[in-house]
């Protein structure tokens, strides 16, 4: 089988397309969002779906396809692998596990995962806060050569195994570098502190409060006719079948439970008082996500008052740079209006 490119090299080549002189131009900004989004499809997606509320008035957009081999129309109310927007949902666990005090931010990854001291660089220094924080300086398993993104791994410990006995990328706490090993820790922190799996928790202290019932920690746990296709430039198969497992990067749910708990986190309602302090202190209110097939932004605009939220579900070439100059686009047209 022809193997994905890696999301590393196409990172290499947005950037050269960036500057490339004559790089193609979008088309003058339409009146409305979904002129926009219909737009969007002549950039190269296949699909892409878009999610505004703003004011209390939710409203979702969508074209292109959700399957383009059985010819099956993009649907607003897909689900959609969310990649790293995983995150958010992680670290607000966190902030409450810290808040009833069954964890402490000033623990080390030693003192949580002592099994792990003597196998990871520096970490009897390393604390839960900078790993929420990516300060820790350990390496990115997805930024190993031999990460098999064609097949993704099904075992947690296999996907550590990639990083284990090797050099920090620094010192604790001196830099920060975006690290999904980080969140693979935080998971197996979480999961050794409960006792279960951390999934259950955010299932039962954040998404069925918030009544997300479309949200989901895995694609195992969800019916696959209901999950938008993803594609990958140069790779023509339907990508949906790889299955991602590590924490912080499998959650799965449709463009509106993602935009539900986005102002959620924003406006405090996910929080009591004392937690939001403690989220505030670790990680941020938006995120982005990326995996072969799979682009998403989740964004809340103060200065609006809006959640926007757009899932693309081509990946690869250019095609990164192109789904965050649409979306800028979307934001500039709400301004307008």
């Amino acid at each position: 089988m022809k193997k994905i490119p890696s999301l590393l090299t196409h990172f290499v080549i947005v950037f050269a397309l960036a500057l490339t002189p004559g790089c193609s131009l979008l088309p003058p900004l339409p009146d409305t969002v979904e002129q926009e989004v219909e737009n969007a499809l002549a950039r190269g997606f296949d699909g892409i779906i878009v999610y505004v509320e703003q004011g209390g008035e939710p409203a979702l957009y969508a074209a292109g396809w959700k399957n383009r081999e059985d010819k099956i129309p993009a649907d607003p109310h897909a689900l959609f692998k969310i990649a790293s927007i995983s995150k958010l949902y992680i670290a607000a666990a966190a902030a409450k596990m810290v808040h009833e005090e069954r964890l402490s931010l000033d623990k080390t990854l030693a003192e949580y995962l002592p099994e792990l001291a003597g196998r990871i660089a520096h970490a009897d220094k390393i604390t839960l806060r900078m790993m929420l924080k990516h300060r820790s300086g350990i390496p990115n398993f997805t930024d190993m050569p031999d990460y098999p993104w064609d097949n993704p791994p099904q075992n947690n410990r296999e996907i550590l195994d990639l990083v284990l006995d090797r050099s920090a990328d620094f010192e604790p706490n001196k830099k920060y570098r975006y690290s999904n090993t980080n969140y693979l820790l935080i998971g197996a922190i979480m999961d050794s502190t409960l006792g279960h799996s951390h999934h259950q928790y955010i299932k039962e202290e954040i998404l069925k409060p918030l009544g997300l019932n479309h949200t989901y920690s895995l694609l195992s746990e969800v019916d696959l006719d209901d999950v938008m296709s993803g594609y990958h430039v140069g790779y023509e198969p339907d990508i949906k079948y790889n299955d991602f497992i590590q924490p912080g990067g499998s959650m799965v749910a449709t463009a509106e439970d993602v935009g539900i708990f986005l102002r959620a986190l924003n406006d405090g309602s996910l929080f009591n008082e004392d937690e939001q302090a403690i989220y505030s202190s670790i990680y941020r209110y938006e995120h982005t996500g990326l995996l072969p097939g799979y682009q998403s932004i989740a964004q809340y605009h103060k200065e609006l008052d809006a959640v926007v939220i757009q899932f693309v579900n081509t990946s690869g070439g250019s095609m990164w740079m192109k789904s965050e100059a649409v979306y800028r686009r979307v934001v500039r047209i709400l301004k307008r209006q």
